[in-house]
């Protein structure tokens, strides 16, 4: 964990940082259904479409699942 996520999160037990993959269950601080988007108490931006921006600015494309044709 870092000590910038130590600032964001302060529930217990912490929310999982960026890094982890479950960096989704993250608790939401403020949410903006209206344009499409809600950020993560761990720094996370993410979108209706699926897609993040993480905190260090790197993207992670829309991942929508799939259903079985």
């Amino acid at each position: 964990m870092t000590a910038q996520h130590d600032l964001i999160c302060p529930h217990d037990p912490p929310c999982p940082t960026p890094d982890d993959l479950d960096r989704e269950a993250a608790r939401i601080i403020a949410a903006h259904p209206e344009q499409g988007w809600s950020l993560l108490c761990n720094g996370i931006v993410v979108f209706e479409d699926t897609g993040e921006l993480l905190p260090d600015g790197r993207v992670i494309a829309p991942h929508r699942p799939t259903t079985a044709a």
